[in-house]
């Protein structure tokens, strides 16, 4: 773990492809291009064209049964995950208004408005996620993340919640992060290596994109940069059940963006 701490810009991880029963390193980050996208192009064209494919096939749907709030969740998602954040905000609202009973656990649409630009709509969703669910502290790290930009980190600490009660790791580690209780250190070597494989990778997820996520609210791009790349790269996230799928692209999503703002610094380097 050591090694892992101290060379994470040119680190590997070790897939494993059970059709083969072969281990290959992958490469996930070399200092040349550190916004090299750890997904192939191929791979990328094709889910844009699924995306595409279930907005155009759902948005019909829709068309006919514009108060089914299924459908409209069901495209507010596609849409997220194409990089629509504003039209996705709009269909996460529309299902708030069907279902509101719903409202306050919609946690997506908390994320949505974090990506359209709304980071007080953002912070107040997760305001009152935290009254609907005391023990998910992911909605207490988004809280901080949105009021990070306008309140700056200090003020977002202070404004944490204070969770009593058990939570699944690496949650309430990552937290303490959050809480500045523990340094990044600390939370990579956090994971017990002798967990089972899969757990490890799924609490590795989780700690990569929280790092990324955790830097970049500091205002440090490039320290978050590797963090979101292993978070896209990380294919228990990519193949996981749908929250944990969700959140995989939310890290796809942000390591995208900050890529492409990086490339563009760097083209504006004298």
């Amino acid at each position: 773990m050591a090694t892992r701490r101290t060379s994470f810009f040119v680190r590997g991880m070790t897939v494993l492809l059970a059709a083969l029963g072969l281990l290959v390193v992958t490469s996930l980050m070399t200092a040349d291009d550190p916004w090299q996208h750890p997904l192939s192009a191929s791979d990328r064209e094709e889910m844009r064209k699924q995306w595409d494919d279930e907005i155009a096939s759902l948005s019909k749907e829709v068309d006919a049964n514009p108060d089914i709030g299924a459908l409209v969740s069901k495209r507010g998602d596609q849409l997220f995950f194409r990089g629509e954040f504003a039209k996705s905000v709009r269909d996460y609202e529309r299902v708030s208004e069907l279902k509101p009973e719903l409202d306050a656990s919609h946690w997506r649409l908390g994320i949505a408005y974090f990506y359209a630009g709304q980071p007080e709509k953002s912070a107040a969703q997760f305001e009152k996620f935290f009254v609907s669910d005391d023990v998910d502290r992911e909605a207490g790290l988004w809280k901080y993340i949105a009021q990070a930009p306008t309140l700056g980190t200090d003020k977002a600490r202070d404004g944490l919640h204070k969770y009593t009660k058990e939570d699944r790791e690496p949650m309430p580690t990552i937290y303490r992060l959050f809480e500045e209780k523990i340094t990044p250190d600390k939370l990579l070597n956090s994971i017990d290596p002798k967990l089972p494989k899969g757990l490890r990778e799924q609490r590795q997820f989780y700690i990569d994109l929280y790092l990324g996520l955790w830097h970049d609210a500091h205002k440090r791009p490039k320290e978050a940069l590797p963090y979101f790349r292993a978070a896209t790269a990380n294919r228990w996230g990519r193949i996981a059940n749908y929250g944990p799928n969700y959140m995989w692209h939310v890290g796809r999503l942000h390591f995208e963006r900050l890529a492409e703002q990086e490339r563009l610094a760097e083209k504006k380097k004298p």
